[in-house]
């Protein structure tokens, strides 16, 4: 339907469209929603430029993740191209050394045949420890993974360690901005997310409970819902 708003949804590391697969069907009354593909690209720039390109002029931009670096540099390069953001489980800032390092080591693992994508050993950091044993989430999060496979685990975790530090391009954005953080979330814990709403001047942040990092999945409802009212914004 042409009164439906394009939202453009871009996934995080080792993620793909199943990532948003509960938003995209419950926003379907409101929504034109565009899952992208970061599974070729090896620059934050390069996944920019599919983003521009398969969006029309205006359109309103949420990423989670590795998808939420995309979407700060998508608004430091085209900001009058979005009406609203979502910055879900993210950060503004750039790597530490220790990140940088390790990225590295995952990187070398990896092209020595050594990918396994999202482990058992891996899953606490994806997702809340209460769900570790919940067989549909995890089924879920290392499908994604197998299905993103290991050339473009490389791919990303080169684009995530050149990405530009973007703490700077917060106060700069001038649209409704959703900040959104599962409490529990240790791979960028809500401290990231409070120094982000701090930072942008029309933003509002919303933490959910017992959650992880993959929020979308962990607790769909309550993203689903805070996406619906942002939307409205």
């Amino acid at each position: 339907m042409a009164d439906k708003l394009p939202l453009a949804l871009l996934p995080g590391l080792l993620c793909d469209a199943a990532l948003w697969q509960p938003q995209i069907a419950a926003l379907s009354d409101l929504a034109d929603c565009w899952v992208a593909d970061f599974t070729t690209q090896d620059s934050a720039t390069a996944m920019v430029d599919t983003v521009l390109a398969a969006m029309p002029e205006r359109f309103s931009l949420a990423g989670l993740s590795m998808g939420g670096y995309v979407a700060l540099e998508l608004m430091a390069r085209a900001p009058e191209r979005v009406d609203r953001l979502a910055l879900i489980d993210t950060k503004a800032r750039g790597d530490s050394a220790e990140q940088t390092s390790r990225r590295r080591g995952l990187i070398e693992l990896a092209e020595k045949g050594q990918f396994k994508g999202v482990t058992p050993r891996l899953l606490p950091l994806f997702i809340h420890e209460d769900r570790l044993e919940d067989e549909v989430l995890t089924a879920i999060v290392t499908g994604m993974a197998e299905r993103v496979g290991k050339d473009a685990f490389i791919s990303q975790q080169r684009a995530i360690m050149t990405r530009r530090d973007h703490f700077e391009t917060l106060a700069g954005i001038a649209v409704p901005t959703l900040i959104l953080c599962g409490r529990q979330d240790v791979l960028t814990p809500l401290s990231e997310h409070e120094d982000m709403a701090a930072a942008i001047p029309n933003s509002e942040l919303m933490v959910v409970e017992d959650c992880g990092h993959l929020a979308t999945l962990e607790r769909p409802e309550a993203v689903t819902a805070a996406l619906r009212r942002w939307l409205g914004s």
